[in-house]
């Protein structure tokens, strides 16, 4: 499946920066979805951040997903990946 890749940057309460990437069909346009696919999986964490916009979320890129990836996404409309902060 090819996937785009959306990488993300948002403020948790103690000042650390979290940085994931959201990862979705790559057909997706919709930035309201894409906007409430983050929230959801900010909601999914132990901590709060202050808050979450799409200026903190950027395209990246494209590639093709992995099977494991596809599987998510296929299940719930995105994966994410987590790459600093995010626990």
């Amino acid at each position: 499946m090819k996937i785009s890749v959306w990488d993300t940057y948002v403020t948790r309460e103690d000042g650390k920066i979290m940085h994931f990437d959201i990862l979705v069909p790559s057909k997706m346009k919709d930035t309201f979805m894409l906007k409430a696919y983050g929230e959801q999986y900010l909601s999914s964490k132990d901590f709060s951040t202050t808050g979450f916009s799409m200026a903190q979320c950027n395209f990246c890129h494209h590639e093709i997903s992995n099977d494991k990836i596809e599987a998510i996404i296929l299940e719930r409309g995105f994966s994410i990946i987590e790459m600093e902060n995010c626990n």
